[in-house]
């Protein structure tokens, strides 16, 4: 980083965004989001060659900066430099991970009736059946292949040809909707 006004600036406002997210202040993201996000998934996707895995690396690096906002000492660097040190750090676990779970196109073919039958197994008076039936095909299979076949997030991933962040995406949002519908 050269020491130019406007990046000395972008800078102190990047700095101050992350002090403020390390007190809970939620607006202080998007903030850094505005100034960082279009140049972070530039960067990330040329460390991952795909979008959608950079779109990920990028929402990743996001909520580990929220976790970790109270970590940042602007004595020990900048927050440009932190922040896209996160990016790195999430763009590793993204490339370890899609390599270790390809995706075969025919094993999601085999995803639907594993699903299928663990659901048809259930009462059918059974709330968590009716739960179940209400989320999406995609959402019900993540669910089922977790918690029945005792899939990881990075095998389901695999299994139904998705990128990591999505699978964990589906999990937790499904497991939200079915804690919902169980209240």
């Amino acid at each position: 980083m050269n020491d130019s006004g406007p990046d000395r600036a972008i800078e102190a406002q990047l700095a101050a965004a992350i002090a403020r997210c390390a007190a809970g202040e939620r607006s202080a993201m998007r903030v850094i989001y505005d100034i960082e996000a279009p140049r972070m998934v530039g960067v990330a996707r040329r460390m991952l060659r795909r979008q959608d895995l950079a779109e990920e690396a990028v929402q990743d690096t996001f909520m580990r900066l929220w976790r970790a906002a109270r970590s940042f000492d602007p004595a020990r660097g900048g927050a440009r430099t932190w922040l896209y040190a996160i990016l790195r750090n999430s763009t590793i676990s993204i490339l370890r991970d899609e390599s270790r779970f390809v995706s075969d196109p025919e094993i999601g073919e085999v995803a639907a009736p594993a699903t299928e039958n663990a659901l048809a197994r259930l009462p059918e008076s059974s709330a968590l059946r009716r739960c179940l039936e209400q989320l999406d095909a995609e959402r019900r299979a993540v669910v089922i292949l977790a918690y029945v076949h005792g899939l990881s997030h990075g095998e389901l991933a695999g299994r139904l040809g998705v990128p990591l962040g999505t699978a964990k995406s589906w999990m937790r949002r499904s497991l939200i909707s079915l804690r919902e519908c169980m209240g």
